[in-house]
């Protein structure tokens, strides 16, 4: 029986062992083995959860207009889509949260999803859906792409939803930046949790006890409990070591695995993955990171939320970007007054730009002091005197005469 009992009492304390196992080899183990970072992981990370809030928040802010273009005018629309895209969804998220939800989803998932409530031909709520819980079922046909979306067993028609998607192949399903870039959020979510390990150990070194002589259960007892309360970074941070003893040291501190620098380095990773320039949105920012999604998110509302008799009518959703663009504002504004002094554009044709209505004022802005020459006819007239010339040498013609002769002709 002792015989036994010393086998299965070895089994026992190796079994004693494996449960001991620390969380840094479970980092180990994740770090060698390949974990995948799931949305939530990757959501306490600092640096990629202020990037995502931050455009999310930027789009989000933004209010959604429907034009509809007349041939070179544009006029807004007031229309009920309007409000519920910014204001009244209708469901339980209101317009800010609803976009916002979208936007999160696009670049973490790589798409986000809203069901469009429809009576008639009339768009009566807008209901945004988790990207978890919306499955794609594709058609077999690589031409004529057909898919259909199903939503806890029960399957919906693809013009039922409005979908947001990032760097898709089939215009229903993308690529997040979870999956596109796991490999780099795995090192960064698992620094964090080795830093977790750190404050909770005191930032004591694992290693090992090396003994001369072979010790009896109870000394090993002894020191795995007074072990166990160094690594708990509680008041007792001393372990006395008998004669004999030695420790051994197995791993690093932060200060040698430079972890602050490789902190700096990931946060500078995943602002490029953003396309952002630190967490602050300043021009180039705004024209990498805000402008596609603004784009992607405007072709996706006139994809689905308009009737195919308001697309042949030239309707279309667009952003309201002034506030957004103020910085650049100014910029804008002195290139449409060049244009406007040098005959390039015209008043109603800025105006177009700028998706406002036509003041009808369809002519070119001159200066008296300019001396105008007609290259066919080598004709040159002063609009300040009011005279006709020859670039050839001939007289000037008073342009009554002019008049009169073009007349003729």
């Amino acid at each position: 029986m002792g015989l036994w009992n010393n086998f299965f009492g070895s089994k026992a304390e190796q079994v004693e062992e494996v449960r001991q196992t620390t969380n840094e080899d479970v980092l180990l183990q994740a770090l060698v083995g390949g974990s995948k970072v799931t949305k939530e992981d990757a959501l306490n990370i600092p640096s990629l959860a202020a990037c995502v809030d931050l455009i999310s928040d930027t789009v989000a802010s933004l209010p959604i207009k429907l034009y509809k273009e007349n041939g070179k005018s544009v006029e807004e629309v007031k229309d009920n889509r309007v409000v519920l895209l910014n204001d009244e969804t209708k469901d339980t998220l209101d317009g800010y949260q609803f976009k916002k939800a979208l936007v999160t989803d696009y670049l973490l998932d790589g798409a986000g999803y809203a069901y469009i409530n429809r009576k008639r031909n009339e768009v009566a709520s807008l209901h945004y859906v988790e990207n978890n819980q919306v499955s794609v079922m594709r058609g077999i046909d690589p031409i004529f792409k057909s898919y259909d979306i199903m939503i806890m067993g029960k399957k919906y028609r693809d013009f039922e939803f409005v979908k947001l998607a990032r760097k898709t192949a089939d215009g229903v399903t993308g690529k997040g930046v979870i999956d596109e870039h796991n490999k780099l959020l795995s090192v960064v979510y698992n620094t964090l949790i080795y830093e977790e390990l750190l404050v909770k150990t005191g930032g004591n070194k694992k290693g090992f006890l090396k003994a001369q002589n072979r010790l009896s259960p109870e000394a090993i007892t002894e020191l795995k409990a007074a072990w166990a309360r160094l690594y708990q970074n509680n008041s007792e941070n001393v372990v006395v070591l008998n004669n004999g003893l030695e420790f051994e040291e197995a791993s690093s501190t932060s200060v040698e695995m430079q972890l602050n620098e490789n902190k700096r380095t990931n946060a500078d990773e995943i602002y490029k993955i953003f396309k952002l320039n630190g967490n602050t949105l300043d021009e180039n920012s705004i024209k990498s990171a805000i402008m596609p999604i603004l784009i992607a998110f405007e072709t996706a509302l006139n994809k689905d939320l308009l009737l195919p008799s308001e697309k042949e009518q030239s309707f279309y959703f667009a952003f309201d970007t002034k506030d957004l663009l103020k910085t650049s504002m100014l910029e804008r504004f002195q290139a449409y007054k060049i244009g406007i002094e040098t005959g390039v554009l015209q008043i109603d044709e800025v105006r177009y730009e700028e998706n406002r209505a036509p003041l009808g004022l369809d002519f070119i802005k001159l200066g008296l002091q300019d001396v105008l020459y007609n290259p066919k006819t080598k004709e040159i007239y002063t609009p300040n005197t009011d005279k006709t010339g020859n670039i050839e040498g001939g007289s000037p013609v008073p342009t009554e005469e002019k008049d009169a002769l073009e007349g003729g002709e």
